[in-house]
């Protein structure tokens, strides 16, 4: 009986996967591991019925030697040496549930002792070799100057957007939103919230009036009404400031750092005919000199902001805000107590670079300071694990186009960003809030909520 028959009847295997499975438990500093692995000469280890990774070549396994954990794992799976060629969510809460892997903050590095038996198993398996250079999808942004200087972080806002306009609509859809959509109740109950097909075949618009759905929440919360002059701080492809100037009669500006999205977001309006009422600026929000504005909506943008620069984000907010005017920030919190997110893990070196999060407490904090009076706090979770689901199964959806636009590299890191944010949502590590807050002076609030919900 081969490897791969032995593999499928439940029996001890005893090709590279053995070894392999050793391996990865060495780096996840755990026994067993909750997942199959398939090596490269076919065969398989681990429990039956559990979720497959797939081992595609020994480069994998040299690449977790030079960065043992999350790092060395995801350089593999970008450059397509590992894959989870069934549910990729299930591959990856298998995964992140395991060992060092389920804690919070930095990954612990192998002590001397796993070292030397993971450099055993390379040995064995004929892995050694110099350390293969990083994917070339890895951010390199740190060449271009003091981290949170305006250079460097239109660098990494370049970096994350500009991958192209038609691979962003691949995964977001018409809405062209790309944050948390707000789902209705029952939403986890139905397929929309997973990106299923519908029955013609077509693929499931949940998403899409989820997201409007969003935008006009975020309407309703700032109190606009017609005249109103709004500031958009990192105003993405524009559905925010064409959505409020259509519907609510206000005119808006709209500032990102990304050339790709101010463009499209200019043709977005004028196809719109709101060309008089939507302006979209290449502009960095400290550069904004023209207030007061009557509301501020940020929506996704000031995890790019950085905790030590967040008090003069708030800052410089309120000094745009007329007495009385309301600011809407929306952002994804770090939920994981006083740990901080691993710097060197994946996301910071291939999706957001430079990016930060912090708490929800922080970030009340940050605005209270800035004389902000806070009206209404409202945590979506939830909400943004259901976005990011529909995300990933559009990206999949569309799979060989998406590689066409952004290339097979590009097109895994999205994948890989997209199922371990969901996770990341589901498991609490993560959250994200929107936190309306106010200039005092003016007018006064509305007593109830119930005003904007």
């Amino acid at each position: 009986m081969d490897n791969a028959a032995a593999a499928r009847t439940g029996t001890e295997a005893t090709g590279h996967a053995a070894r392999l499975e050793k391996a990865l438990g060495v780096v996840l500093g755990t026994g067993q591991i909750p997942l199959r692995l398939r090596a490269w000469d076919g065969s398989e280890a681990g429990p039956a019925g559990a979720p497959v990774l797939e081992f595609r070549s020994r480069r994998a396994l040299r690449r977790i030697l030079w960065s043992p954990g999350q790092l060395g794992l995801s350089r593999a799976y970008v450059a397509g040496e590992i894959d989870a060629p069934g549910d990729i969510f299930a591959a990856f809460t298998a995964l992140s549930s395991a060992g060092k892997f389920a804690e919070p903050g930095p990954f612990r590095p192998p002590s001397a002792k796993e070292l030397w038996l993971l450099l055993r198993t390379a040995v064995r398996l004929g892995a050694l070799g110099p350390n293969p250079a990083p994917p070339p999808e890895e951010a390199r942004v740190a060449k271009k100057g003091m981290m949170h200087s305006r250079r460097r972080d239109a660098a990494a806002i370049s970096h994350h957007y500009d991958v192209g306009n038609d691979f962003y609509a691949l995964v977001l859809g018409p809405s062209m939103v790309y944050s948390c959509a707000v789902w209705p109740d029952d939403a986890a109950e139905r397929p929309a919230a997973s990106g299923a097909t519908a029955a013609d075949g077509t693929l499931d618009t949940g998403l899409d009036a989820a997201q409007e759905a969003k935008l006009d929440l975020v309407c309703r919360k700032l109190g606009l009404q017609p005249g109103m002059r709004i500031l958009d701080v990192g105003c993405g492809w524009g559905s925010f400031a064409i959505h409020a100037a259509a519907r609510y009669g206000v005119s808006v500006v709209g500032v990102t750092l990304s050339t790709e999205q101010a463009g499209l977001a200019r043709k977005r309006a004028a196809e719109a005919g709101l060309t008089g009422s939507v302006e979209i600026r290449v502009q960095d929000y400290r550069d904004v000199q023209d207030g007061p504005f009557d509301a501020i909506s940020s929506i996704g943008m000031s995890e790019h902001v950085g905790r030590a620069q967040m008090p003069a984000y708030a800052a410089a907010l309120f000094g745009l805000l007329r007495p009385g005017g309301r600011l809407l920030n929306h952002a994804i919190s770090w939920n994981a107590g006083p740990t901080s997110p691993d710097p060197d893990s994946f996301i910071p070196r291939y999706v957001f670079p430079d990016g930060e999060m912090i708490s929800l407490g922080e970030m009340v904090d940050a605005l209270e300071s800035a004389r902000f009076e806070v009206l209404d706090v409202e945590a979506l979770r939830r909400h943004y694990a259901l976005t990011l689901r529909s995300w990933v199964g559009r990206l999949e959806q569309n799979w060989e186009e998406a590689v066409q636009l952004a290339g097979a590299g590009r097109a895994r890191v999205w994948r890989l960003y997209m199922a371990a944010s969901a996770i990341g949502f589901e498991n609490g590590l993560t959250g994200v809030n929107q936190v309306l807050v106010r200039r005092p002076g003016g007018e006064e609030p509305p007593l109830r909520r119930s005003a904007w919900l």
